[in-house]
Formats: structure tokens, sequence, C-alpha cells
């Protein structure tokens, strides 16, 4: 049984990106396409082993070679999204991003074939036969294994801030949820997802991690599906909460700010920093405002105490860490909010437009 290693956690700084698309029509519906993307054609070189599918054949997921800086992030995530767009073009494809699809409905889409996809189906069911959800993960390499534990930890009340902005999922199944960020919500209804409880430490974490697997819950150690965890093979710090996103610069503006965020707590950490023992309950609510109000959300302060707006956490994160994309990418029209109005302005064809990598 393969659990993943404390030796993994050996470099500090590294990025790597996972991105998850929809595959589209000629009309940007979503549609069954992963076979002939993944598996019946070549991809470009920069997406050779870095090109899967997910639950359903509309969603492709890819990944970044690993970095080191975020220019090279930013380089290389421009490239695989080309490439990726040059691929699903050339087999009569367009490639959409967005948390869910808005035109997405899941009772009319089709289920990977793959064993592991028929395995969670026939364990969970419904809540994995409705999962037509797409996110954004951000890996940070750490180069000791209980920091990586206890940056996690930390991560936690941050998370709510990077879901609010990035939130523009309010369509599912074809009607307004009344959510910014519906894919959120959606997720949850798996288990091993939403805001993880604190691990003392990466022996605590590879226990739990061995429990799940010995007893059947997970098949492996890859389906935790929470919102942040410490990646025990790639020996990373992976954050999970963003919505997927059709605009690299926002896609940028989350790997800027966990790499920012990653950097300070590992520092934070060597210091001897006590950890703060937030309460999980008190995060599902402070998550739960971002999901439900995305950009006019007021969360919860850092000691949860009090309700702040999103606008102030931004210019309190971004002043603190020296970032700027999660700023910029608050003062613009949020996501959810540009779908509402497409819809109002041209309807459902208009948005599934928006939602295109060009």
């Amino acid at each position: 049984m393969d659990l993943g290693s404390r030796d993994a956690f050996d470099r500090m700084g590294t990025l790597g990106i996972e991105e998850e698309f929809f595959v589209v029509d000629e009309a940007g519906r979503p549609t069954a396409g992963t076979d002939e993307l993944v598996y019946r054609s070549e991809p470009p070189e920069i997406l050779e082993g870095r090109l899967d599918h997910e639950l359903f054949k509309c969603v492709v997921e890819t990944q970044t070679p690993t970095v080191e800086t975020l220019a090279e992030a930013d380089e290389q995530l421009r490239a695989v999204r080309e490439a990726l767009v040059d691929h699903a073009e050339a087999h009569g494809y367009g490639i959409a991003g967005a948390g869910l699809h808005p035109a997405a409905k899941w009772r009319e889409l089709e289920h990977a074939e793959k064993p592991r996809y028929r395995a969670q189906l026939d364990r969970i069911q419904y809540p994995q036969h409705r999962n037509t959800t797409a996110g954004l993960h951000v890996h940070v390499g750490v180069d000791d294994a209980d920091k990586a534990v206890w940056i996690a930890n930390e991560l936690r009340w941050h998370l709510p801030i990077m879901l609010a902005l990035s939130a523009n999922s309010p369509f599912w199944n074809g009607f307004d949820t009344g959510l910014a960020s519906a894919r959120a919500k959606i997720f949850e209804g798996l288990p091993n997802t939403g805001m993880p409880t604190t691990f003392e430490d990466f022996e605590a974490f590879q226990r739990f991690e061995r429990t799940m697997v010995e007893n059947g819950s997970i098949n492996d150690r890859g389906e935790l599906w929470y919102d942040v965890r410490p990646h025990s093979a790639h020996g990373t710090v992976e954050v999970r909460a963003p919505d997927g996103q059709a605009d690299p610069e926002y896609v940028l503006a989350f790997v800027e700010y966990t790499e920012a965020l990653v950097e300070d707590l590992a520092a934070r950490y060597e210091d001897g920093e006590d950890g703060r023992e937030h309460r999980r309950e008190l995060l599902d609510e402070h998550k739960w405002r971002a999901l439900r109000y995305g950009h006019d959300a007021e969360l919860l302060s850092r000691d949860c105490s009090d309700s702040v707006p999103l606008g102030e956490l931004v210019d309190r994160e971004s002043s603190r860490l020296g970032v700027s994309g999660i700023k910029d990418l608050y003062d613009e029209e949020s996501g959810a909010a540009c779908q509402r109005r497409l819809v109002t302005e041209g309807g459902l064809d208009l948005v599934c437009e928006r939602l295109l990598l060009g």
C-alpha cells in the first residue's frame, strides 16, 4: 500500500498548477470529448503525461511542469493552456473554464469508464453522480513533512478568501442557485471534502491516511479531497479551494497568494510560532459566507471573533504579504456577478461564449 513518504518533502518553494476544464461543442455546451482527447490521440509534447480526464467525459485536467518561480509558473500555465486549446480545436472541441458549467446537466452527461471513477460512483452514489465540478489546485513545495502539516493547518483560515475571490459558479443543472460558488457546495456532498481538522504532525496525518485506506473508506490517498492537504507523494502543500477559471491572470493571482502564504508560514514555523486553534465549525461558517456571497461576503476575522468585509481582508493580506494579484482580482467584477449579468443581457449563449479559453 503506497501512502507517500516523509522523504517526499525535500524541496521548498517549488510550484505546480492543476486545472480542470470543460470540453465543449461548437455551441459552447459540455460534451463527451475526453476519450478522443486523452486516449485516442497524441497530445502536444507539453501535455504528455500531464493531460487526464475527470469523472465526467466532459471534464479534462491539465498539470504544469514543476517550476521554481512565479515567472516560470506564468510561462508554463499559458503554454499548457494554449496547447490544450489547440489540441481540442484540432478535434472539433472547445475548452471552457469555470467552477461549474452553467449548461452542464449531470443527468445528460456521460461518466468516465476508468475503473477508479467507476469504483467511486459505485461507492459514493448520488453525490458523485452529480459532481460536474471543476477546480483549481495549487501545489507549493515544502522541505519538511511536519512543517507541511503545520502550514496546511494554518492555511485553513485563508482558503475562504481564495474561494470568495474565485467564485464563478452560480448556475448548476440549469438554474441559478443563489450561491456565488455552487461548485464548493456541490463538491462538499462527497465524503472527505471541505475544511479538514488539524493534524498534530505528519505521523498523525499519515496514520489517518492509512486508516482510511485500510478500512475501505477510500481506494487511495488521492481520494482525500479536502480544501487543503499535505500531498505525501509530491512533497507539497496543495490548496484546492478555488473555482476553475477561464482567465489565466486570475489563476496566477491565486498562485502568487498561495506561494506567499506558504513561504510566510514556513518562516513562522521555523521561528517556533504556535498554531491557531480554530474550531472547524467556525471555519465552516467562514467558508459558507465565501461560497454564498463571493465578493460581497463578510468573512470572519483572523481570530474568528468578528465579521470583516472581503475587501478589507484582501487589502490586509496584499499589504502584509506584498502581493497584488488578489487585490486586482477583487477590484474587478466577480465571476458570479459577470455570469448573472450576461444571462440577463444575452442569455446562456453569451455566458457559454465568455467562458471559452481563447
